[in-house]
């Protein structure tokens, strides 16, 4: 019953009070601009008014106006200055907004960057490069047993029997020349196409059977 008379919360709004009061001096800028538009409008009209009256020979009266058109001038000078100031500060606000921001950022950063040095230790680290190098030391173990039951001339055929085997294949004994965008083929040797001829395969009996009544005899 208290969640459905109670009173909702409202909406927390994201304005600040650096924004607003940077919406405000922006306002005031505008009105400054707006102010000096007229006075320039103002200017003009008088100027044209008062060269009208000297015309007329109504000297006083241009006087006057153009007294009236310098003390607008001067308003006009001092409406600039405030200006000055007013850009001036509305763009050091929304600098320092951005400098907020970029420091949020920067603390977002470093909590993360603890997050994982909390997950990740140092000590973890050390126990997974102790791991990876006892892997590799074992490894060798492995290969230095198997090296360990061949015979110094088994590991000479083996040496032998691995230069044969490229020699047949082509294949340089530097095996860094041959990249994967070489264009060398390895060229293995051709198997013949013709048969043996006759006579030798009946040669072979004979000679055979003559080693045989020689042996009997």
């Amino acid at each position: 019953m208290g969640l459905i008379f109670g009173k909702s919360k409202k909406p927390v709004s994201k304005v600040t009070e650096q924004d607003k009061a940077i919406l405000q001096l922006k306002k005031q800028r505008d009105m400054l601009k707006q102010y000096q538009q007229k006075i320039l409008l103002t200017l003009d009209k008088e100027k044209i008014l008062a060269k009208k009256l000297l015309q007329e020979g109504k000297k006083d009266r241009a006087k006057l106006l153009l007294k009236k058109k310098r003390f607008q001038e001067t308003l006009l000078q001092k409406s600039e200055g405030q200006l000055d100031n007013v850009e001036r500060l509305v763009h050091d606000l929304e600098f320092s907004s951005i400098e907020m921001k970029v420091l949020e950022g920067l603390k977002l950063g470093n909590d993360a960057l603890k997050q994982v040095h909390d997950i990740m230790s140092i000590e973890d680290v050390e126990k997974i490069l102790e791991e990876t190098r006892e892997g590799v030391e074992k490894q060798k173990e492995i290969d230095d047993l198997l090296s360990a039951n061949l015979s110094p001339e088994d590991l000479v055929e083996v040496e032998t029997e691995l230069e044969k085997i490229m020699a047949e294949a082509n294949v340089p004994r530097d095996l860094s020349k041959l990249s994967p965008d070489s264009e060398e083929v390895v060229s293995l040797p051709e198997v013949p196409e013709t048969s043996l001829p006759e006579i030798q395969q009946k040669e072979r009996p004979a000679k055979h059977a003559e080693k045989v009544l020689v042996a009997a005899s």
